[in-house]
């Protein structure tokens, strides 16, 4: 029998977890995440981190299994994730994987473009040029050396941007000329699963989310991470509000009111990735025929 990958995928806060869960039990089989955050040990609340009940319920992986310390890629986890699909399926003929990072679920399906890996040393200064300098200075460092990736790239998300300026910086050629249009061809089938609520439910989810993780002791948790801030497992929304607090530039109640506003921000560019692929089926969550549904195609 060929084998199946269910990947399930949607913006943050909608559900994706609980319907994985359920998914998994019914194939009784495991689920892989494909979270570019829940992986680093150190990140619990603000990441929203399946809890131990879940975790117990069904094997996870990819989940508490580095550190904010560990340089970790979409190309780290393509890595990771084939070689514990090869053996989930010599156990199973079904696994899941589940989570928002889109470029991580690209991985996986497509793979990744050859870019050549770049200098510890040059990617921390480009770091630490763009916490002195913010988006104005990243902005600016792109459209001198990399218009082509200001032309086609993703202007609004730091990470990416900062991606690109370490590879021009260090090839002297765009990111995007490494970039390839041939899918990597997989030994198991791939079913992609997406999960959607209408905006205002979404928000509503995304706000209470905030106020709960909160608290449960986020303020605690990112105050805790505040000496690693420069790290980029902590470029992330839900701590650098957070730390700007600590850092007396910003008061609790607006870092608060910001962490939703950019929580919501985010959501919306994931189902923007995730839409432009016509692979994905969608479906409402909290429709209990749902995994009934998703369960059918297998």
């Amino acid at each position: 029998m060929t084998k199946t990958c269910i990947v399930i995928a949607g913006p943050t806060a909608v559900g994706k977890t609980d319907v994985a869960i359920r998914v998994a039990n019914h194939f009784h089989t495991e689920i892989i995440s494909a979270d570019s955050r829940q992986c680093y040990a150190e990140m619990n609340i603000g990441v929203a981190r399946p809890d131990e009940i879940q975790l117990n319920s069904v094997p996870h992986h990819f989940i508490a299994s580095h550190s904010i310390h560990d340089a970790v890629s979409a190309a780290d986890f393509e890595k990771f994730a084939l070689y514990k699909l090869d053996e989930i399926f010599q156990k199973k003929d079904v696994a899941v994987v589940t989570g928002g990072t889109g470029l991580y679920i690209k991985a996986l399906c497509e793979g990744l473009d050859a870019i050549p890996e770049v200098s510890a040393e040059l990617r921390n200064r480009i770091i630490g040029d763009y916490e002195k300098g913010g988006l104005l200075w990243l902005t600016d460092m792109l459209q001198k050396h990399d218009p082509l990736f200001v032309e086609k790239g993703e202007m609004k998300n730091p990470q990416r941007m900062m991606r690109a300026l370490e590879v021009v910086m260090s090839t002297e050629k765009s990111i995007v000329e490494f970039q390839k249009s041939e899918k990597a061809t997989r030994n198991f089938n791939i079913i992609k699963i997406g999960l959607e609520l209408p905006r205002p439910v979404l928000q509503e989810r995304i706000d209470k989310r905030v106020d709960l993780m909160m608290a449960s002791g986020l303020w605690e948790e990112a105050s805790g991470l505040f000496p690693y801030r420069a790290l980029n497992a902590l470029q992330t929304v839900g701590y650098s509000e957070l730390f700007d607090v600590v850092e007396g530039k910003c008061a609790m109640e607006k870092a608060v009111e910001l962490i939703k506003i950019h929580t919501r921000q985010y959501a919306k560019r994931q189902m923007t990735w995730f839409k432009k692929d016509p692979d994905f089926q969608w479906f409402d969550p909290s429709d209990h025929d749902t995994v009934n549904q998703i369960c059918a195609r297998v």
